[in-house]
């Protein structure tokens, strides 16, 4: 479904990514780990065209995208909800997520998808008309996630979704992210939370300094002594 082949980035003279190759497979959940730094965040940038690859290639569903615009990336059924949210905290909840559906197949569906989005977030259609700004931490991440799936997303990536999540939201963020998994949605996970993460995904990568350092199964990842002694502190 998606291909990264020798993607390289730069923020200016600063190389972040350099030569990242990953695939993903259709129905997959793949979850990218590493340190802060590490070109995690980059990678998606760089796949939804936030940030422009410098080298290399990205092909979504057979055909190259690493040269269009964030927007038509998205028509194409790419899309991030980025780290942080970064929701609109004076707009309703049902005004961020009317939000997510601004491309032309997503808008003529909209109150299908709303309804989607509320049966998978009954609290978000409870208090559609408060504002963003006004919910918990674990309840923004819900809009957000709503937001994203207004855009009818044939891959979903998720950048950090559990940052500063109380434990028992964690879990119920990673329980999600199945349940999304589970209605033929691809998933790309970022996380800080390596355990989660890499139980979570049937594969995952590994980055160290912008590069691919390892790749493998979730659970054959997390029995790997590199990552076990270098990200869970055994």
């Amino acid at each position: 479904m998606l291909n990264l082949n020798g993607v390289s980035a730069h923020y200016g003279d600063v190389q972040a990514l350099r030569s990242v190759s990953l695939a993903i497979r259709e129905g997959e959940i793949v979850s990218i780990i590493g340190s802060n730094g590490a070109g995690k965040s980059t990678t998606l940038n760089t796949i939804s065209g936030v940030l422009r690859a410098s080298a290399g290639i990205i092909e979504f569903m057979g055909r190259r995208i690493e040269n269009l615009y964030p927007h038509q990336i998205v028509d194409r059924g790419v899309v991030q909800i980025p780290e942080g949210r970064l929701l609109f905290p004076y707009m309703s909840i049902l005004e961020n997520l009317e939000l997510g559906a601004f491309n032309d197949k997503a808008r003529r569906t909209r109150e299908r998808n709303i309804k989607t989005v509320f049966s998978l977030f009954p609290i978000l259609e409870e208090r559609m008309n408060q504002f963003a700004g006004t919910l918990s931490g674990g309840e923004q991440q819900m809009v957000a996630i709503g937001r994203g799936l207004m855009a009818m997303p044939k891959l979903l990536m998720l950048d950090e979704p559990s940052l500063g999540l109380a434990p028992l939201m964690v879990r119920q963020v990673f329980e999600t992210v199945k349940a999304i998994n589970a209605q033929g949605i691809t998933v790309l996970l970022v996380e800080q939370n390596v355990f989660h993460s890499l139980s979570t995904a049937a594969r995952g990568y590994v980055l160290e300094n912008g590069s691919v350092v390892l790749e493998g199964e979730g659970k054959e990842l997390l029995n790997n002594p590199l990552v076990r002694e270098a990200y869970l502190g055994i």
